[in-house]
């Protein structure tokens, strides 16, 4: 009798068993959405399936622009006390974040074997950006490098072999004379968006980092980084194989798949928009050599702010392991060109098939053993910008390599003067 007067008292106030059962734990997500591949319709799908196997934890994924953006709106949203507990966010922010006290360590977060297993799982490549002084502060998930893209129809074309990209600086610019014509030109390097870490590739191809391991010097004026800038600026001005001045990020993709250039250099994230696009057969190498090869990695990392509940953690947790996992990674691989981000992602039955039809899908994760840390330092941010501008500054010639570089060089040894 007691159990019916129950159910007619839910009924009564219009309360249904499932509600009485709906979720007891909100996260809020932060997520970078401007990124290549129709990245939102993904995520909510991953979030679905989250929420089928964890009923009581509900998550609000919200798309806040690009990594800059997301930075900006998550950590207004904690300041103004609006609820945040998770966020994909720059790779690179992790300096910052830790100096502003807005994050946890994950490592205080898991527990026993178990957990260290569970960090122990990704690439180190990947983990690089997210351990610092002994800690794991970020989990790998929108991660990538920059791989080059290539038409092999334009290859075959100008009689070049189209199962062989460039390998060396060399190679490159040959090639790129010879596939550049008719206003069509033979390579383009985005130098808007992130110029920085386009020019931080060259210039490890070029055997120099642009920064201490410890966040706190930068080497822009070495002569190896200047050398890099101008070798930047000579593919343009000197071998016309680029167009002069800057080259958009956003809109490159497309300037891709429209021929207008015959190989561009671009993030893996955009290799299954690209597959499903382009008209023409086209093929993905790792970047070419100088000194050595390499590429910085990318992308973003899941981070958890400091101001959660103890529950709130557990679930954010769960939602990171969840989506981190091998299975989830590869689906994710598949789905957008970012990487699997652990060596079991590409074990599974999943992406072991798609990679075996699709070669391609593995360049960026086997880059990985040439890659380096992306470009991060404290106040990041700053220091970027004095890069990114001195970078842009050459290219359209408006100072020189050299001047340039300086500037940039003394800007960011005020920047982290008081970090040393």
């Amino acid at each position: 009798m007691q159990k019916l007067k129950k159910l007619a008292l839910a009924a009564a106030m219009g309360i249904s068993l499932s509600a009485q059962a709906a979720a007891q734990t909100e996260l809020t997500m932060y997520y970078p959405i401007a990124v290549g591949g129709s990245l939102t319709e993904v995520v909510d799908g991953i979030v679905s399936d989250f929420h089928a196997e964890n009923p009581d934890i509900k998550v609000n994924a919200i798309y806040s622009g690009n990594y800059d953006d997301t930075r900006v709106r998550a950590l207004s949203a904690i300041n103004s006390g609006e609820p945040a507990q998770l966020a994909v966010m720059f790779s690179i922010d992790a300096y910052d974040l830790i100096e502003q006290e807005l994050i946890l360590p994950f490592d205080d977060l898991i527990a026993g074997d178990e957990g260290k297993a569970w960090l122990d799982s990704f690439y180190p490549a990947l983990m690089a950006n997210s351990q610092i002084e002994g800690k794991t502060w970020g989990i790998p998930f929108q991660r990538s490098t920059i791989v080059a893209y290539y038409n092999k129809d334009k290859f075959r074309a100008a009689g070049l072999d189209p199962e062989k990209a460039p390998t060396t600086w060399e190679e490159l610019v040959d090639m790129g004379k010879k596939l550049t014509s008719d206003g069509n030109y033979g390579l383009m390097i985005p130098s808007t968006g992130y110029p920085y870490w386009m020019f931080q590739a060259l210039a490890i191809q070029n055997g120099k980092e642009l920064m201490s391991s410890d966040g706190v010097t930068t080497y822009f004026d070495d002569p190896s980084v200047v050398e890099t800038l101008e070798f930047w600026q000579s593919l343009s001005v000197e071998h016309g194989i680029m167009p002069t001045g800057t080259v958009e990020w956003g809109t490159l993709r497309q300037a891709f798949l429209e021929g207008q250039t015959a190989m561009m250099w671009h993030s893996t994230g955009n290799l299954t928009a690209v597959k499903k696009s382009a008209s023409f057969d086209f093929g993905v190498a790792e970047l070419p050599a100088n000194l050595r090869k390499g590429s910085p990695t990318g992308g973003g990392n899941f981070y958890m702010f400091k101001d959660t509940s103890a529950e709130e953690q557990a679930a954010a947790l769960k939602l990171i392991q969840f989506m981190t996992s091998p299975e989830q990674a590869a689906e994710w691989s598949i789905a957008t060109g970012y990487m699997g981000v652990s060596p079991a992602a590409y074990e599974t039955p999943a992406l072991k098939a798609y990679t075996e039809s699709f070669s391609p899908a593995l360049v960026a994760r086997n880059q990985l053993e040439n890659a380096v840390a992306e470009f991060s330092t404290f106040e990041t941010a700053r220091v970027r910008d004095g890069l990114n501008n001195a970078i842009q500054s050459a290219l359209t010639g408006n100072k020189s390599p050299r001047d340039a570089l300086a500037e940039a060089q003394k800007s960011a040894e005020r920047q982290l003067r008081d970090y040393r």
